[in-house]
């Protein structure tokens, strides 16, 4: 079945000349007269011609598209990632193919088949909770593919990565609790199997420590999501374990404890004190605001698309993968003391 969609012969059938003129007028090839450019012009703008950009991309050898695979849609951090690299790669005449894992392994894996099926010229990911194996990650870079992890990286397979410095974020947050007289505290953590779950947790044990506070594993609660804090916690009241502190992996699990304390009539951070991680928008619309930690996903964003680019262009010939990281910043609100 035919397309729809305008192409050259269709503009040079109309005005009765050879498609090669027309791509060429298109083109403002100097062997094509003004009077000719401006009727093929005029008439591919009433057509609403649009090149092929398949043709080109098979054509050129280029498809001048990235691919992005990315955890989770549901984070304002993720989006704000993302709204970094469009500006990038808009800058340099690419577009993004995004994709999201929704944590899954083989989700991600599909994913990573897709975009190199379609030809992408470099590819940013973040990692899913369930990837342990990152075969389908590398077999990009011996492609010359260009591959950069941003958020959540390896060390699988030397590569570039963009993150921030999770332990120290985790640490300065969970210490200023405690500064803050919020002392008996646990940790809503992440799967110790990504980096991000591993240092965030390790930075809340070292501020206890630091501070003179015994650790011990039963302050570690598996919940890094909204619906799995919020059980965790009615489950800490009912048994009459609740603390007076919780660090919560991310914004939207601290959000998850909050409603689970909001039920159960218990005053924040009077009562109990709350920290989330990544300020999300929702971060500000809750009552109370969250403290929480600025990840600066924007500039992680734009970060990650510009050495990517770089890579694109230089090509992986002598690659020295390089490790960069985004300063946090430490949003104090009044969800603590």
């Amino acid at each position: 079945m035919r397309s729809n969609q305008v192409t050259i012969k269709d503009i040079a059938r109309k005005l009765g000349i050879s498609p090669s003129t027309v791509s060429r007028a298109l083109k403002d090839h100097p062997d094509i007269s003004p009077e000719t450019k401006r009727a093929v012009k005029e008439l591919a703008l009433e057509l609403n011609y649009q090149p092929n950009a398949i043709a080109l991309s098979l054509k050129h050898s280029r498809s001048f598209t990235i691919g992005v695979i990315i955890p989770e849609t549901v984070h304002y951090f993720f989006s704000s990632v993302i709204s970094g690299i469009e500006d990038v790669a808009y800058e340099a005449g690419y577009n993004i193919m995004i994709c999201q894992s929704n944590e899954l392994y083989d989700r991600e894996r599909s994913n990573a088949n897709m975009l190199y099926s379609n030809r992408v010229e470099g590819l940013l990911v973040s990692i899913s909770k369930e990837t342990c194996d990152f075969g389908h990650l590398q077999f990009f870079q011996q492609n010359n593919i260009p591959v950069v992890f941003f958020d959540r990286g390896t060390d699988a397979f030397p590569s570039d990565q963009v993150l921030i410095d999770d332990y120290s974020a985790a640490f300065d947050i969970v210490n200023f609790l405690i500064q803050r007289g919020h002392r008996k505290l646990v940790h809503l953590a992440a799967p110790q199997n990504l980096k991000i779950g591993y240092f965030r947790k390790k930075g809340f044990e070292d501020a206890l420590k630091k501070n003179g506070i015994d650790f011990n594993e039963n302050q570690i609660i598996f919940a890094d999501k909204f619906n799995v804090a919020t059980e965790a916690v009615d489950q800490l009241i009912k048994k009459g374990n609740l603390p007076d502190g919780i660090f919560a992996v991310n914004d939207l699990t601290a959000l998850g404890a909050l409603k689970a304390l909001k039920r159960n009539h218990i005053k924040v951070p009077e009562e109990i004190g709350l920290a989330g991680f990544g300020n999300g928008e929702n971060a500000t619309l809750t009552d109370p605001p969250l403290t929480t930690i600025d990840q600066n996903g924007y500039n992680m964003g734009k970060k990650a698309a510009q050495i990517l680019l770089h890579r694109i262009a230089n090509g992986l010939e002598n690659f020295v993968p390089e490790r960069h990281l985004i300063e946090t910043e430490l949003i104090i609100r009044s969800s603590t003391r």
